[in-house]
């Protein structure tokens, strides 16, 4: 029987990404049973702050099989949890090209680059998500959050060249509030994006009408 998936968690790129929901998941691709059990291997070693000893593991899998996209997945959120953004984009970028089929490096590079403050960089990339696969809800609720900051910074940048519009002051204020802490938000910050741990796997194809 397969695991429950642990709860998603916001992911706002503290000193520590263990806030990142980081359980082991099926890839889109089929594996051999012993590579899911290095998945898994890697995946606790991450959970328990290992993440040394982890890379290590990651490393020596992917000598052997470079081109798998879970492992190359879990080495991107290794590096992005030891603050090596630029490996951690690179890592994602490629398996975007690699492996497009997946949303999730996609989605993960939308929360570095709002980590950033580049809204429109993360929109594009969301976008990219979506387009792969429009059910996807985390890309979703994180494309909602991007277009905010981005409405919040036109507006700011409207009421900096005309200070006398009355009716900037309201929106602005609006938008405000999606990004003010408030008691009924229980874990992580509010505004902040949410990160995938791992790709999920694809749909299964419909099956083939029966002549």
């Amino acid at each position: 029987m397969p695991k429950s998936p642990r709860p998603r968690a916001r992911f706002s790129f503290s000193p520590s990404v263990r806030a990142l929901f980081l359980a082991a998941a099926t890839c889109a691709v089929a594996l051999p049973a012993l590579s899911a059990v290095e998945h898994e291997e890697v995946d606790k070693l991450m959970q328990a702050g290992k993440l040394d000893e982890a890379m290590t593991k990651a490393d020596a899998f992917l000598k052997d099989k470079p081109r798998d996209p879970q492992m190359r997945f879990l080495k991107g959120v290794i590096q992005l949890d030891t603050g090596k953004r630029a490996e951690a984009i690179a890592a994602f970028t490629q398996l975007t090209q690699d492996a497009p089929e997946l949303p999730e490096p996609f989605n993960n590079l939308a929360v570095i680059y709002a980590s950033q403050n580049q809204f429109d960089k993360a929109r594009a990339a969301l976008e990219s998500a979506i387009r792969t696969n429009p059910s996807y809800a985390t890309a979703q609720e994180n494309l909602g959050d991007v277009y905010a900051r981005l409405a919040s910074q036109a507006y700011s940048k409207a009421l900096q060249l005309d200070q006398n519009n009355t009716a900037v002051q309201p929106k602005l204020a609006v938008i405000r509030t999606l990004f003010t802490p408030t008691p009924a938000l229980a874990g992580g910050k509010p505004g902040t994006l949410v990160a995938s741990a791992a790709p999920m796997p694809a749909p299964a194809p419909a099956p083939a009408p029966v002549a």
